[in-house]
């Protein structure tokens, strides 16, 4: 059952001084901010109309204002929980009693699991409208830029792909084996095995020579021999296991061949590694995070980056008023009218001017966007330019609009730094999405509260 606010009240509440009960400024015009019923919506339309039976959910605007604490100062769930429940302030701020017990780190994540990205794309909609109307953002100017949110894995090797799968397969029928041993005679657990081969990877590689890359490629062999014989076993095991019976085997069953058709697909990616094709499409980087992909963005510290590609849009009052999440690298001049798009949805209307980077630029594009309703398009064109187009970027106006998309530089900055776009601690490309979303959200929380406040 949905429950979108708790309003009781405890004698706790009743008799704290208003010294106590009073919200720093910034807290308290966010907590104004979401105060706004538009922050329920979403969830309203997600939940069975007229449900009113079931164990009820925590408070929304609980979760909601729990999560922005979250993301707000980097903590995990567990610290997101025991500070907020030791602190009055935090406990006023989420709307929880003074004498009501904390709700269970897990609950919180299931929570965010189960409302998924879409809700937190409504979320972030709502707040721009609500500043919109406040006559703090300004809609006139847009610039787009592109970043990678890296994902939370370790540096991707062949070897440690394969070393990755063949410990979830052997732990999960180690499971299997509590209840059903039976089916898992003669498999043997080779995790050792494996972990001392990826070790003698590590001193060959000192001798940095072109034969310690064929010894390498030898190694990295004999582990797709091991990672093969433990795949095999693993698909006579679940042959032998039953869909009926124990949900616990069920679901143990499923466990096993999705890791079993994972371990498959990166078996065949090593083997064309090691048979000299290091240039692989759509390349697995990840055993816990498969949808996670190799991206290039020409950084000289990080040559290649692990993870998704984010699109930032960001108007002249500082707000992120769009963004959006991709699998892959999709080229950045595909990416630029689905923005300004994203512009006309949000607000009604084009903005006078936008301004990227070269990236972003197109004959086409600038058409494209002209015709959508922007005056001024400040695209530097690639390659060798032509005596008009020279003059054209050189005009005032086109100019002023590049130096006002530089800082949008800062602005990626800003929110890999402090708001936790460096790096998603949520697992997958929905999980991705939702640490972008909510990194996003906060920002222009705390920016709203500095404008509001001023």
């Amino acid at each position: 059952m949905l429950k979108l606010r708790d309003e009781q009240l405890t004698i706790w509440d009743a008799i704290l001084p208003e010294s106590v009960r009073k919200l720093p400024v910034e807290l308290a015009i966010i907590d104004q901010l979401l105060d706004d019923d538009r922050f329920l919506q979403p969830f309203t339309e997600l939940h069975p109309k007229g449900k009113k039976s079931g164990r009820p959910t925590l408070a929304i605007e609980k979760y909601i204002r729990l999560m922005v604490l979250k993301h707000k100062y980097n903590l995990g769930y567990e610290s997101l929980v025991k500070e907020v429940g030791d602190s009055i302030t935090w406990r006023m701020f989420c709307r929880f009693a003074i004498d009501e017990p904390m709700p269970d780190p897990s609950t919180l994540i299931y929570a965010r699991k189960r409302y998924g990205d879409k809700i937190v794309e409504d979320i972030n909609a709502a707040l721009v409208k609500q500043c919109e109307e406040k006559a703090v953002l300004k809609t006139r100017k847009l610039r787009t830029d592109t970043t990678v949110v890296e994902s939370d894995i370790h540096h991707p090797t062949d070897a440690t792909l394969l070393q990755d799968g063949v410990k979830v397969i052997t732990r999960t029928i180690q499971k299997i084996r509590k209840v059903a041993s039976h089916t898992v005679q003669g498999f043997e657990d080779r995790t050792a095995e494996i972990k001392e081969k990826i070790l003698s990877i590590a001193k060959v590689l000192r001798r940095r020579t072109r034969e310690s890359w064929e010894e390498v490629d030898r190694i990295t062999g004999s582990v797709i021999e091991v990672a093969e014989n433990v795949v095999n076993k693993a698909q006579a095991v679940i042959e032998k296991l039953q869909d009926k019976g124990k949900a616990a085997l069920r679901q143990s069953k499923t466990k096993l061949t999705e890791a079993v058709t994972l371990t498959g697909k990166l078996l065949e990616q090593a083997k064309q590694v090691v048979s000299g094709n290091r240039i692989i499409a759509d390349r697995i980087v990840s055993f816990f995070d498969p949808e996670a992909r190799p991206i290039k963005k020409g950084k000289l510290a990080k040559g290649t980056e692990f993870g998704y590609k984010v699109r930032i849009d960001e108007t002249e009052s500082g707000f992120v008023t769009g963004y959006a999440v991709y699998e892959g690298n999709p080229s950045d001049d595909e990416l630029l009218v689905p923005a300004v798009q994203a512009h006309i949805k949000q607000f009604g209307k084009a903005p006078q001017a936008v301004a990227t980077d070269r990236g972003f630029s197109s004959k086409k594009n600038e058409t494209a966007i002209t015709e959508l309703g922007v005056k001024r398009a400040s695209l530097p064109r690639k390659g060798k330019k032509g005596i008009a187009r020279s003059e054209y970027e050189n005009e005032l106006w086109f100019k002023d609009l590049q130096r006002y998309r530089a800082a949008g530089e800062a602005k990626i900055s800003l929110l890999k730094r402090k708001y936790g776009l460096n790096r998603s601690r949520y697992r997958g490309f929905v999980g991705s999405k939702c640490w972008v979303g909510f990194g996003i959200l906060t920002h222009n929380l705390q920016r709203a509260a500095k404008m509001l406040q001023n």
